[in-house]
């Protein structure tokens, strides 16, 4: 029984996994090395401070700054992104997903957004998507990082449901794994081979619906 469906926001809902990483690797430049996109993978799911240890660590930068030198840089960067997702439309929510998430809510599952995103409602505002989601957990309401299961658990807890019947949609490996730990299943979102632990696979959104996700994970 699937009663709850929890989606990650960044690479799942919307492409604003390109913005994160732009964001990154232009702060990689300043500090005088390249960032890959390849490198870019592992800031997937994780928190803001987590992934600028990802990228000093690529730049073999990870000791050479204080605490509050990196909460600066790690400004630094959300400001970069702030612009580009402040630019955002309803165009970039990615094909297949609105009608998805109209089903669900016809359908009477709730909806609930789990992102380590501190810029989840911006996205979710600029986009349209808002009204269609039940609960929102994001960065300013939890403090781990997947793949602690915080963000997922707590979504469920607001949802009133228990995790055996919350389904994740993820599109990291550490988001996969947090739902794992949560006690719930998860779909793979894009097709990545880093996502073979995921209870199922999805390439994309596009001609899925609520009975294909019951056929294939319930």
């Amino acid at each position: 029984m699937i009663s709850c469906c929890i989606f990650d926001l960044d690479g799942v809902l919307v492409d604003t996994a390109k913005y994160h990483y732009l964001a990154w690797a232009a702060l990689a430049r300043e500090l005088g090395f390249d960032f890959t996109p390849e490198q870019g993978e592992a800031t997937k799911g994780v928190s803001r401070m987590a992934s600028l240890d990802i990228v000093l660590r690529a730049g073999g930068m990870e000791n050479r700054f204080t605490p509050e030198e990196k909460e600066r840089l790690a400004a630094g960067k959300n400001a970069r992104y702030l612009e580009y997702i402040t630019r955002m439309t309803a165009d970039e929510v990615l094909p297949g997903v609105l009608p998805f998430l109209q089903e669900l809510r016809a359908a009477g599952i709730k909806v609930v957004l789990g992102s380590a995103s501190k810029n989840a409602g911006v996205i979710l505002d600029r986009c349209g998507l808002r009204p269609l989601f039940d609960h929102i957990v994001d960065g300013t309401l939890v403090s781990k990082a997947k793949p602690d299961p915080e963000v997922f658990a707590k979504g469920a807890e607001l949802a009133g449901m228990p995790p055996a019947v919350c389904v994740v949609f993820e599109d990291a490996a550490a988001g996969v794994e947090a739902a794992a730990r949560a006690g719930m299943r998860s779909v793979g979102v894009g097709g990545s081979p880093l996502l073979d632990k995921a209870s199922m696979q999805l390439p994309t959104f596009e001609g899925f619906t609520f009975e294909k996700l019951c056929n294939q994970i319930d």
